[in-house]
Order: C-alpha cells, then structure tokens, then sequence
C-alpha cells in the first residue's frame, strides 16, 4: 500500500512541475485583453497581440477624433460642364458680314470631387481639374446644404484652385505642417469617392517628395509642373480629389490629388499636394488672383549613379544645375553650372521635386539662402534673390491681373514683329487660358483677337473691359498661329 501512494506521489508531483514551469515561462497570459481570437479556426496562434489599445498612434480613438475634427470641413464639389461650340454660315456672312447666321452648339457633362473648407466666410480648396471648364459649381457640405460656388483662381502648376461660397460660420479645417509629417506616420484620407459622399479612409506616409511626372501631361507652354506629392496607401478613389489628407490630429497635411491605377480605381498608391505648398498657393490666388511665383534662374536634374560618375562627385546628395538662366538670381548670386544644390535654408533637398516645392514656397523678391558645393567639392552659402518668369522682382497687384484679364484667360499686346508676321496693325495674343467661357469655345493660347463685335482691338485694356461687361452677345475674329481667321461667337 505504501509503495503505491509512494508511486501515486511521485506521478502527481511529475504532473504538477510542468504545469507550473509551462504557466511561469509562457509568452501569453491566459487571460489578456490583447488576445485576439479566429473565429471558426481551432488555433490562434497567429492571430495574438493584434489589439492596438496599448500602442500610442494607432488607437481606435485617435482615429475619431480625427475625423470628427475634419468630416465637417470636406465638401462634395460638383460641376456641370458646357463646351461650345459655333458653326458658322457662309451663305449668310457672304451677304450680311462675318458671324451672320452662325449657329451656337453645346455640348454637355458633369464631374465631381471634394474640397476643402480653409476660412470660416466660405473659400474652399480643391483640384484645378475638378473644376476645370466648368460652366457650373454646386458645394454640398456635410449637412447636405448646398451653395453655388464661384472661382476665385486656379494653378495648373501643382493642380491647386480656390473656390468661395457666399457663407460664414463654417467649420475649417485645422491647418498642419506637411514638413514634420514623417515616413510610415498615420494619416487618413477625408473626400466623396464614387460620390459616397464623407467617406474616411485610413492609411501611411508612404514616401514624401514623390514626382510621377503627372502635371507634366496637362501642362502648357506657360505652366512649370511642381510635383512633390506625400505619397500614402490611404484608399484614394474617383471623387477623393481635392479632399483632405490628415494627420491623427485631424490637422490637413495635404490635398488629395491623384492615385496610380490601371484601372482607374484604387490600387495602393495615392498623391497629396504638401499643405505647405497649398498654403503659400491658396493664399496668393485669393490675394492676388494668380501665384507669385519665384524661380532661382537653373535648369536642374536628379544626382544619379551614372551623374555622380560622369562627373566625379563624392556622393548622390542634393540637386545638380545643368543650366544658367541669363538675367537669373542664380547667375547674378555666383551659381554656375556643375554646382550641386544641398539646402534651400534649413531644408536638404536631395531630389529635384523636393527642390521644386521649397523654392514653390516663396515669392519674387524673397531672399533665400542656398548652400551649393562647387566642382571643387568645396561647399558655400549663396543668397539668391527670387524672380518671376520675366525676370522681376515686383508682385503682380490683382488690379494688374484684373486689367488683363478676361474669362478665364490673360492677354498680351502684340510685338511689332508679331504684327509684322501676321499682316495686321492691331490684336492682342492670348497669354494663358484656365477655367473659364473662352477655354470652354476651344480657343488656345497664342490665337490673337483682332475684332470683337466688328471693332478693332487696340489694346489689352480694351479687349478686357469688353468682356468683362457683361454684354448680351460677343463676335471674336480670332487668328490661329499659323495666320488663319476665324470667327467666335458666344454670350455672356
């Protein structure tokens, strides 16, 4: 009997010890509120610790609050799209005069994005190609009230426009800073995709200063790209451009802009215009009604592997300057060519989008310090006074802008040249076109207009101020850029 309860002792003592040893060393506790279990599986191995409660950054909380700070400042922006077009009838011009008889035909469509409200009294930001040739803009906010909005400027150089609707007392979105948002940092993207109007999409930084060659497409001869997109994995689809990229604090750190598909539809990557550069382009579009945009006066290009070799530099860092602009800051700072760029202030740029957007932050006239490693490898702060694409210093004032301005286009005088090449004493060139009436009648830029309504144009002033008074009825004769007349008529 004694043998056997020594046995049974001995068992139940094996027994126990590996109990105990097994619940003092486990991984896991066998109750912990960060178990997550499979449902329908017979093990969860894989599937502990997945709880985010205990991680600072990724609480469900933050998420909400997030939203709840931003939902109520992002708009569903809707546009009706007119394009016109006028056939003319030479059997009535023969008798009674050009544009007699001709007949106005229109043509129909409609589009839809997001947008973003910056201001308590009603100005938005979206995409230029949301509201591009527009004829109509409807803002419905997410309360569903709905307001006609109107355009208060556009910039097809990083796809940036201002929108205003007649309100105050709205909710605008907290303002962040695109420079301290950091690779693999939280954001969420705020917009209408497919329409679902308020939808919150979650997602990483994924790369900053990512140029896809994406403006260069749509660009015009007076338009220079500037792509330094935050690049994210934030489900972006049709309908998110022109929403609001985020931050955990509900703080806009970016304007949702485009995503790379095959499809059309949402495939992993999505691009924001950095809200630092939103900021400085928002600003002067409701001040000035165009962007002051300053330029250093270089042509510039991406440090590669094969560049670094070809011209025996010691590293891959900064921006190399393969061209002097004449009349330039650059030139007239001691930039040469073969200089690298390191630092635009504070800031090292090491790629040309990254260049693009510290320099795309400032005005003409701005003095900036740029530190630049010459071909002797010795490094040195140059201050580099900004111009404008003309090579001046001066601001443009809105009355400026206003003066030469005209239905979504600017307009220039003619050379003497010009007029010489062209067989004709009088007309103004048209400079640049965005959204508005003339780009919607399929006239481009460099066309001249000659006559409006049978009187000859003399002068810029001229041509705007008729335009801009709201007559019934306009009749354009227009010259292409290979000479041949043409007539336009449309009504305002």
């Amino acid at each position: 009997m004694k043998g056997n309860m020594k046995i049974f002792g001995i068992g139940l003592l094996g027994g126990i010890l590996p109990l105990a040893v097994f619940m003092m060393f486990s991984d896991a506790p066998v109750s912990s509120s960060n178990v997550d279990t499979v449902s329908g599986s017979s093990s969860n191995e894989y599937a502990q610790f997945t709880g985010f409660n205990e991680f600072s950054g990724l609480a469900g909380e933050d998420f909400v609050a997030a939203s709840q700070n931003s939902v109520n400042s992002v708009v569903h922006v809707t546009t009706q799209v007119v394009t016109t077009s006028f056939q003319r009838d030479i059997f009535s011009e023969f008798f009674y005069g050009p544009g007699a008889g001709g007949r106005e035909f229109k043509q129909y469509g409609s589009g839809s994005g997001s947008g973003v409200i910056i201001s308590a009294d009603g100005y938005i930001v979206t995409n230029n190609h949301v509201i591009e040739d527009a004829s109509e803009i409807e803002v419905t906010l997410n309360d569903n009230r709905k307001y006609s909005a109107e355009i208060i400027g556009t910039d097809p150089s990083t796809d940036i426009a201002v929108i205003k609707i007649k309100e105050s007392g709205l909710q605008a979105i907290p303002i962040g800073n695109s420079d301290n948002i950091n690779i693999g940092e939280w954001v969420l993207a705020v917009g209408n995709p497919f329409n679902l109007t308020s939808t919150v999409t979650a997602g990483i930084v994924s790369a900053k200063a990512r140029n896809i060659n994406l403006l260069s497409d749509r660009s015009r001869a007076d338009v220079f790209p500037i792509e330094s997109f935050i690049q994210t994995d934030a489900a972006v689809n049709p309908g998110n451009s022109g929403g609001a990229l985020v931050n955990t604090r509900g703080e806009l750190v970016g304007i949702n802009t485009a995503i790379a598909s095959r499809t059309g539809s949402y495939s992993g990557y999505s691009f924001a215009v950095p809200v630092n550069l939103v900021k400085k382009v928002t600003g002067d579009l409701i001040d000035y009604g165009i962007v002051q945009r300053g330029f250093l006066g270089v042509s510039i290009a991406e440090v590669t592997q094969e560049l670094k070799e070809e011209k025996e530099l010691p590293d891959t860092k900064g921006v190399f300057v393969s061209g002097i602009t004449d009349e330039g800051g650059a030139k007239k700072a001691g930039v040469k060519e073969g200089d690298v760029i390191l630092k635009v202030g504070n800031k090292e740029v090491n790629s040309v989008a990254a260049l693009q957007e510290e320099v795309g932050k400032r005005r003409p006239g701005d003095k900036v310090a740029v530190t630049i490693r010459n071909d002797k490898g010795y490094e040195a702060v140059k201050e580099i006074v900004l111009r404008n694409r003309d090579g001046e210093t001066k601001l443009v004032t809105k009355e400026e802008v206003q003066k030469n301005a005209a239905l979504g286009a600017t307009f220039r005088a003619l050379t003497s040249k010009e007029k010489e090449e062209l067989n004709i004493s009088s007309g103004v060139k048209i400079k640049s076109l965005s959204a508005g009436k003339l780009k919607s009648l399929g006239l481009t830029e460099g066309m001249v207009i000659t006559k409006i309504n049978n009187e000859s144009v003399t002068s810029v002033e001229q041509l705007t101020a008729k335009l801009n008074s709201r007559n019934k009825g306009v009749l354009l004769e227009i010259l292409t850029e290979s000479g041949r007349k043409d007539y336009v008529g449309f009504g305002l």
